[in-house]
């Protein structure tokens, strides 16, 4: 058994915060009676902040433990200012940073170095310059030297962390690193309560999959996570942004996920290193990601990361239709035009649907002074009417209820490209034309869920009139409806809602034209 991580000292506002604001920290595991490594006065007094800026981070290090304390990510700003960066971790007004370091036996009761240990940056660079940067951390205690060196590469957000572990003592040490994730349970900026998005842990095994962990099952002690694999990963993922540890695959780790503090979490994963002899040195290294949830580029780090991308139980529909949007916008450039191109696929696939659906319609319309016709005839005599209808509808081929599949065809069309624009960081921020900066967010103007709901409206028109009025009224009211729930939904979706809208109205012009010219030229053909 090995000692559980520290816990880290609480977020301070300037290097000399008070040192007992690390004192009596809790320890990560309930059963251990105190948490080693815990920050001392001197640990916080000489803390430190390094800022490293890359062309697509500002980090902010702290030598207490050298870990990352603050990530703004350059390229991602705010939906509110595109001049301020999305700050995703942070340990000022909220608590949410990474770490490393070294635990040891629990019965040897080591120190070795950990994130309340001080080290020392050995490297010069903070800003890059070339292609990539290393930032190299050092630090020292109870026999043990680390190196850790932070290697970041232009243009990306997978950071390779290289821990060298050098045995500087006269007797065999056997160390166990931890890659830990710690985080309060606030809501993330910029989230909406009218389309909720999850924000939380994360955990994957190659045997147990991907495993999503709230903050209410921690409380509850009902946690359901992998505890032990040799590989993996672990994560917490919030709309649009994760952040990952991705330990070395191939060596087994256990994965721990518990309340650390008041509302304080962390999860992690601990190698264990083996025995290292005095003078000998071992290395380890890990993926580290703190960024948007690019499912192109998550997968070149790990086959298995981008599933931190949340379809839910839509996956299996949303990843091919996302993989096509990805090929047409390789192609287009614009994510706008890209909807609009997608629309006009899937809508050529489900043709024959929707020409059965129409025709149906169309004939439901033709009949409709029949219709009338019995109703007036049978009066109140629902059993006749209905049975004279139903012979009717026997007779010219109609099925009363095809003029449903169109809407019930694009249900899980819907649903599924509400889940791919929702969860794709790659519609963050993209603009269509005008005054459409942004996909990911609703209409500032509203006037894509106006032309949804007029062409709804016409939609309707074309239809024939239910014969029941209470079916009319409702069918009448549907626009309204439709359109108040457009207001608050991403401009990207209510783009397809109302291209599919124009292509179904041309659809049905087409097909009934096509109808009535037949039955015309029927008639001309008998007489």
């Amino acid at each position: 058994m090995y000692n559980a991580p520290p816990a880290p000292a609480q977020a301070e506002n300037t290097a000399a915060s008070s040192p007992s604001s690390a004192a009596g920290a809790p320890s990560l595991v309930a059963e251990q009676a105190a948490a080693p490594g815990t920050a001392s006065n001197a640990s916080v007094a000489t803390s430190e902040k390094i800022v490293i800026t890359t062309d697509v981070y500002k980090l902010t290090f702290d030598t207490l433990g050298a870990q990352i304390v603050r990530a703004e990510l350059l390229q991602h700003p705010i939906a509110e200012d595109r001049s301020i960066p999305t700050v995703l971790l942070d340990n000022s007004a909220f608590q949410y940073t990474v770490q490393s370091g070294l635990v040891g036996p629990a019965n040897l009761n080591k120190n070795y170095p950990n994130q309340n240990t001080p080290f020392t940056m050995t490297s010069t660079e903070t800003n890059m310059t070339g292609d990539t940067l290393n930032v190299v951390f050092s630090a020292q205690s109870d026999g043990l030297q680390v190196v850790r060196t932070y290697t970041f590469t232009k243009g990306s957000y997978h950071i390779v962390v290289n821990e060298q572990v050098n045995n500087i003592s006269s007797e065999v040490q056997t160390p166990s690193q931890y890659l830990q994730i710690t985080r309060d349970n606030h809501e993330p900026a910029g989230g909406s309560s009218f389309y909720p998005t999850y924000s939380g842990w994360a955990v994957y095994s190659d045997a147990e999959r991907f495993q999503k962990i709230d903050f209410s099952e921690i409380d509850k002690n009902t946690a359901d996570f992998v505890k032990q694999a040799p590989d993996g990963w672990v994560s917490f993922i919030q709309h649009f942004f994760v952040t990952a540890w991705i330990p070395e695959q191939g060596k087994e780790h256990s994965v721990n996920l518990r309340k650390i503090g008041n509302n304080l979490y962390a999860v992690n994963t601990i190698e264990a290193l083996g025995e290292l002899a005095p003078g000998a040195s071992t290395t380890s290294t890990a993926s580290l990601w703190i960024g948007p949830q690019d499912q192109k580029a998550l997968a070149k780090v790990d086959p298995t990361l981008d599933l931190v991308v949340d379809y839910g139980w839509l996956t299996i529909i949303a990843k091919p239709m996302f993989s096509l949007m990805n090929w047409i916008y390789s192609w287009i450039g614009n994510w706008g035009w890209t909807i609009v191109i997608l629309t006009c696929i899937i809508k050529l696939i489900l043709y024959p649907l929707s020409a059965a659906s129409y025709r149906s319609m169309a004939k439901m319309k033709n009949v409709a002074p029949r219709m009338k016709a019995l109703r007036e005839q049978f009066g109140d005599d629902r059993e006749k009417l209905n049975a004279a209808m139903m012979e009717m509808y026997r007779t010219e081929k109609i099925n009363p209820l095809g003029g449903c599949l169109p809407i019930l065809v694009q249900i899980p069309v819907f649903l599924t490209l509400y889940r791919v624009l929702l969860a794709s960081v790659e519609i963050r921020g993209a603009g269509w034309i005008g005054w459409i900066t942004d996909l990911s967010v609703r209409d500032p103007y509203f006037i894509l869920p106006a032309v949804m709901m007029a062409t709804m409206f016409l939609q309707i028109k074309l239809n024939p009139t239910p014969p029941d009025p209470m079916q009319a009224r409702i069918m009448m009211i549907m626009p309204l409806v439709f359109g108040a729930m457009m207001f608050m939904f991403p401009a990207g979706l209510v783009l397809y809602w109302v291209v599919n809208n124009i292509l179904s109205i041309a659809q049905q012009w087409y097909i009934t034209r096509s109808l009535n010219k037949a039955a015309n030229e029927q008639i001309l053909t008998h007489k």
